[in-house]
């Protein structure tokens, strides 16, 4: 099998994902703070601060942690491509659209991927201005329905 030359292109049976791993690697490579808020069926929230740092030509290294626990920080390496790998959705389970999503960065043009199981499916909006991670991403199973967004990207 020969490798597919489209870089949005993962694996045969995946739809090409919003970014490539250069344009990932263009956003964070010189480092970035990102917070999200998660919202849970039950109606807790939590907040997680996710950094970015010692970015290279082929990754950086990923912290995560609660946003008001910094001690508690884990982290590990990861490859641009294996951030680009998180968002390649199944081709025969998935849909995209374009849409514009308010939002509390602003007025954002999202790709959105609908992506269907067996427990109800996740949706995923991928702002076009912001490559990396979802902007927001909801996933419902029998529980109810988890909704995570972002809250502010800080860059260099």
């Amino acid at each position: 099998m020969t490798e597919n030359p489209d870089p949005h292109i993962v694996a045969e049976g995946l739809l090409p994902t919003p970014f490539t791993a250069a344009e990932i690697r263009d956003a964070l490579r010189a480092g970035a703070v990102i917070r999200v808020r998660t919202e849970a069926p039950d109606g807790t929230t939590t907040e997680r601060i996710s950094r970015y740092s010692a970015g290279d030509d082929d990754g950086a290294l990923r912290e995560s942690h609660p946003a008001d626990a910094p001690e508690a920080a884990k982290g590990a390496r990861v490859t641009w491509r294996e951030l680009q790998a998180h968002a390649a959705f199944p081709a025969d389970r998935t849909t995209v659209a374009t849409e514009i999503l308010e939002h509390p960065l602003g007025r954002l043009e999202c790709r959105r991927y609908d992506v269907a199981d067996e427990d109800g499916g996740s949706v995923f909006w991928f702002a076009l201005a912001h490559p990396g991670m979802p902007v927001r991403y909801e996933t419902t199973d029998a529980n109810g329905t988890t909704r995570t967004t972002v809250l502010e990207i800080l860059t260099g």
